[in-house]
């Protein structure tokens, strides 16, 4: 029982707010103790935990990036360059991003991309954007919907895409599984195999994605419809109002 003080430290560290990489390692080194793990068994660990997770550090490091970059002005750029491309549709852009998600994924460049990267700063906002050129000030539930379809967009074409990549994790875990039961197959082998599955995946949302235009349309028109019955102004005051808070 004396090995979970760790977790109570965690617990009270968080709780006071204190540096949560500190209280890890603080945590982590009072449980080795506890558990009477020499001191090089611990670093050792916290060695082999760095290096498997190093990429992690890069990742963090991108999201204060990315913050600046919107701060800069990054989502209005976007829109207005968007705005600038009259066959752009939010369909379309979705469709191409999608397209260029999962073949970068097939070749292993999973981090080309992502919600927090790519889809909130860039894709969502450019989405957005072609929309209001083709239908004006878009109601609120609109806006969120094409704010899920292009966060669809970018999980559709990682999950489908990186099952191509023979060097992904999936890939050489199910290798090892057959090997102990004596089926021996490439890796190559088994990534050819998810080229269909990609494909169809692609045909799928793609179709899903283009049909979401007329959608669109059917949602805006409605809104104006609900608009007309009622005052006109206070109506183009609210979705005006909407569309200034984001």
């Amino acid at each position: 029982m004396l090995t979970l003080i760790g977790i109570l430290i965690v617990i009270v560290g968080f709780a006071f707010r204190f540096n949560p990489l500190l209280v890890v390692v603080v945590s982590g080194i009072v449980t080795g103790v506890a558990g009477q793990l020499p001191m090089e068994k611990i670093l050792t660990i916290f060695g082999e935990a760095f290096i498997k997770n190093r990429y992690l550090s890069l990742f963090i490091l991108t999201l204060p990036v990315i913050g600046l970059l919107e701060r800069s002005g990054l989502k209005e750029q976007s829109q207005a360059l968007i705005g600038k491309i009259k066959a752009a549709t939010t369909g379309r852009i979705l469709i191409l991003y999608l397209f260029i998600r999962e073949v970068a994924a097939a070749i292993g460049l999973t981090a080309l991309g992502g919600h927090a990267q790519m889809v909130r700063p860039l894709v969502a906002p450019m989405a957005e954007a072609a929309a209001q050129n083709k239908h004006g000030v878009l109601p609120e539930k609109t806006r969120n919907k094409i704010r899920a379809y292009a966060a669809s967009a970018d999980n559709v074409g990682v999950f489908f895409g990186e099952d191509v990549f023979i060097a992904f994790g999936a890939i050489l875990l199910m290798k090892g599984f057959y090997e102990q039961y004596g089926i021996f197959l490439e890796p190559l082998e088994m990534a050819m195999w998810g080229i269909p599955t990609a494909i169809t995946a692609f045909i799928i949302h793609a179709t899903r994605l283009f049909f979401f235009d007329r959608q669109i349309a059917r949602e805006v028109a409605a809104a104006a419809g609900e608009c007309s019955e009622e005052r006109e102004e206070v109506c183009e005051e609210s979705l005006t109002a909407e569309a200034s808070l984001d």
